[in-house]
């Protein structure tokens, strides 16, 4: 079976995760997806194929003789779908030998525009799969699970010399808790890669450094008429505290490594407000001098309102990967070897975000990041070939056979 046929029917199953439910998995749907992948993975031989208490699917293929001392290479991906959009009763559709021109989705009068996204140009030629444009596809993260499954099922098949082989699929990576009780010892990888970027060929171990800041505000509310000398609004105080940052440093005005704070909410009236931002950089002293910026941001607000009160609260969500990729670099070499001899051009991305292979890599399994080959992830217009991702396998392969060498 090829990847892209069982993407086909990943993404029919409904796996968005949800913000703040307390649960783990965040929905219950996610099991669906977790209890479908685990009977695969027996019935194509992965014996020891698991979902376990939080809703992880783990399984491993031993090492086939002589390469029992290989180190354990691990691969994940993550089976939730992002909120952004909606993932419910997605229909796949193929688009045969695309003709790189503009692509009408049946449904919302949306179209695939190639003025709107050019790369579209150079899939000429290649099975293309898009959804019906009321829905996101799912290939974030799907097609990663399906190339992972894919690779093991050649493996299988082909008795092709590999040294021990982990698998792991996670959930509620789109809310930021893939990594939380992911089972590092029981995994027993030595390293690992997430399937879970771009353009096929991509190489990501750099991602920011990240954290959460909430200013909550007490203002003073008394009635309008006599509120001379006496009122102070939460609301202006929440405008005043955006306006001391600076103006550029936000996501409209930055790209690449450069950092920036969002204000990603903002609630209240005159007797109280929150104000809730994201802080990132991939600069390790420059994420730090951000932080220290807002505490004085909160030192500043709360000498100048004396009968207001101004809260901070400051939590890191995670860190830039590099520092724990630096010390095992041949992860990066082996995957750019890959790439070169299944004939795809890699190239470096410093993802302007994060992944569970992040929070992996501090937790002591140092885990980059590959492409998966789709593109505009978490909208309506998300797209990917079925050529990019039979790639993807290749490379996966490529590099279980460079660590069984």
């Amino acid at each position: 079976m090829r990847a892209y046929e069982r993407l086909m029917n990943y993404v029919k199953v409904h796996t968005t995760s949800q913000d703040g439910t307390g649960r783990t998995p965040t929905t219950e749907r996610q099991l669906d997806l977790a209890r479908m992948l685990a009977e695969e993975m027996r019935a194509m031989g992965i014996a020891d194929a698991r979902v376990d208490g939080f809703g992880y699917v783990y399984g491993s293929l031993p090492a086939t003789l002589g390469c029992e001392k290989s180190p354990a290479i691990g691969w994940i991906a993550h089976m939730d779908t992002a909120q952004a959009f909606s993932g419910e009763n997605v229909k796949p559709i193929l688009h045969e030998n695309y003709d790189g021109g503009d692509v009408a989705l049946p449904q919302c009068g949306r179209v695939l525009k190639t003025s709107e996204f050019p790369f579209l140009k150079e899939l000429k030629g290649k099975t293309l799969i898009t959804a019906d444009g009321s829905t996101l596809l799912g290939a974030d993260d799907k097609a990663g699970i399906a190339e992972i499954l894919t690779a093991c099922e050649q493996l299988l098949q082909s008795g092709a010399p590999h040294g021990p082989v982990k698998i792991a699929f996670t959930p509620d990576e789109e809310v930021g808790e893939g990594a939380d009780h992911f089972d590092v010892p029981g995994f027993g990888a030595a390293y690992a890669y997430t399937m879970d970027g771009g353009e096929v060929g991509e190489i990501s171990y750099e991602n920011f450094n990240a954290a959460s800041a909430v200013f909550r505000i007490t203002g003073v509310s008394v009635h309008p008429g006599s509120a001379k000398d006496t009122m102070v609004n939460a609301l202006k105080l929440a405008c005043e505290i955006d306006g001391m940052l600076p103006p550029r440093e936000v996501p409209e005005h930055t790209e690449g490594r450069e950092g920036f704070f969002h204000m990603d909410a903002l609630s209240g009236d005159t007797a109280a407000a929150r104000l809730e931002y994201i802080v990132r950089d991939h600069d390790r002293e420059k994420f730090e001098a951000r932080k220290e910026l807002l505490r004085g941001v909160e030192k500043a607000m709360t000498e100048k309102y004396p009968t207001a009160r101004v809260e901070l609260a400051l939590k890191d969500s995670y860190y830039n990967m590099l520092e724990q990729i630096r010390p095992c670099m041949h992860l990066i070499d082996n995957a750019k070897k890959a790439c070169e001899a299944a004939g795809v051009q890699w190239f470096e991305e410093a993802t302007r975000g994060g992944t569970d292979g992040a929070r992996l890599s501090y937790m002591g399994l140092p885990c980059p990041n590959l492409g998966t080959g789709g593109h505009n992830f978490h909208g309506p217009y998300e797209c990917i070939t079925a050529e990019s991702m039979d790639k993807a396998v290749e490379i996966i392969l490529n590099i279980i056979a460079l660590y069984a060498a």
